[in-house]
C-alpha cells in the first residue's frame, strides 16, 4: 500500500492575489468548482483582508457564497483580524487560516507589526474559533530566507510554530516565501520545528522562484512531512516579498509525487484542466 500524501491546494487564494489583471468573481468561482472535482480535501478560496491592500481578494465572500460546494472538500479563508474572521464566519468558510512571520522584517512589511505584535493580534481570532470548533491553520512566511533580514535561524522558526501549536492552530505551514531555500536549509528548519510540533502537523509550502520547490518537497518528504501547499498553473507570489513569483504548481508537484509512489487521491485530468484555467487568468493570457 502507498503512503499518503496530502496536496492542500492555494492557488484560488495565494496564487490569484498578486495578479495585475482584476479577475472577475466568476472566473475565481469556475476554478474552485473545477478544483472541488479534483479529489482534494481542502481548498483556500478566499482571503479576508483589506481591498486597498491585496485588491485581487475584494469579492471573496462573493466567491465563497457562489461556489458549489464538493462533500468532503473544506473551504479556507485567510484572517488577518476579528473582522476578517467575522467576515470569513459570515461568508461560511469552514476553516480559517492566520499568517506570521519568522523574520521581524517581513513581519513589518507584510503586516505592520512585530512579530510579538501579531501573536497578539492572533489570540482574539483563536479564541473566538475555538468556541465554535472552527479550524485554524497557521502559515510562517520566511522559514529560511527573508527579503529584508537574510538568514532565518531554525530556532526562531521553531519557537514561532510552537507558539502557534500551543494556542490551538491545528496545523503549521511553514513557508519558503522568496523561493531561496535549499534542501539543506528546508531540513535544518524542520529538524528544528519538529522537536516542538508534531511532524504530522507540518505542512511544507515550497515557492519554486529558483526551480528547487521539487528538491526541497522531497527533503521534507524524507523528514515525514506528509502535507504540502500548491497552487494550480503555478499562480501567486506575495506583494510584500519582492521576486517571489511562483507558487510550486500543482499538476506538477502530483505528477512527481505519484511517480514516487505516493497516493495523492487527485485526478490528473481535471487538475490538468485546471491549470489551463488558471494560466489564463494569468493577465489575460493562456
Amino acid at each position: 500500500m502507498s503512503d499518503t500524501v496530502e496536496i492542500f491546494e492555494v492557488g484560488p487564494r495565494d496564487g490569484l492575489q498578486n495578479e495585475k489583471r482584476e479577475i472577475p468573481v466568476g472566473e475565481k468561482i469556475a476554478l474552485v468548482d473545477c478544483l472541488s472535482g479534483a479529489g482534494f480535501t481542502r481548498i483556500e478560496v478566499a482571503s479576508f483582508v483589506s481591498p486597498k491592500w491585496v485588491p485581487q481578494m475584494a469579492g471573496s465572500g462573493d466567491v465563497l457564497a457562489g461556489i458549489t460546494r464538493a462533500p468532503g472538500v473544506r473551504y479556507a479563508a485567510l484572517t488577518p483580524n476579528m473582522r476578517g474572521y467575522d467576515d470569513a464566519r459570515t461568508a461560511g468558510a469552514d476553516e480559517i487560516a492566520i499568517f506570521a512571520s519568522a523574520s521581524e522584517g517581513f513581519s513589518k512589511a507584510n503586516v505592520n507589526a512585530t512579530i510579538a505584535e501579531s501573536i497578539e493580534r492572533f489570540k482574539p481570532i483563536l479564541e473566538a474559533a475555538r468556541h465554535v470548533d472552527l479550524p485554524v491553520r497557521a502559515y510562517i512566511s520566511c522559514v529560511t530566507d527573508c527579503p529584508f533580514d537574510g538568514k532565518t535561524d531554525p530556532a526562531r522558526v521553531a519557537e514561532l510554530a510552537d507558539t502557534l501549536f500551543a494556542h490551538g492552530c491545528y496545523e503549521i505551514s511553514l513557508g519558503d516565501t522568496i523561493g531561496q531555500a535549499t534542501p539543506d536549509s528546508i531540513a535544518r528548519m524542520l529538524i528544528a520545528v519538529r522537536d516542538h510540533v508534531p511532524v504530522s502537523r507540518l505542512a511544507g509550502h515550497y515557492h519554486d522562484t529558483a526551480g528547487r520547490a521539487l528538491a526541497n518537497i522531497d527533503a521534507s518528504l524524507s523528514l515525514g512531512v506528509r502535507v504540502f501547499d500548491t497552487a494550480v498553473g503555478g499562480l501567486g507570489g506575495c506583494p510584500y516579498a519582492p521576486g517571489a513569483s511562483g507558487n510550486v504548481a500543482t499538476e506538477v508537484v502530483a505528477e512527481h509525487l505519484e511517480r514516487l509512489g505516493y497516493d495523492t487521491g487527485l485526478d490528473l485530468d481535471v487538475l490538468r484542466k485546471a491549470a489551463g484555467m488558471a494560466q489564463a487568468m494569468r493577465g489575460g493570457e493562456a
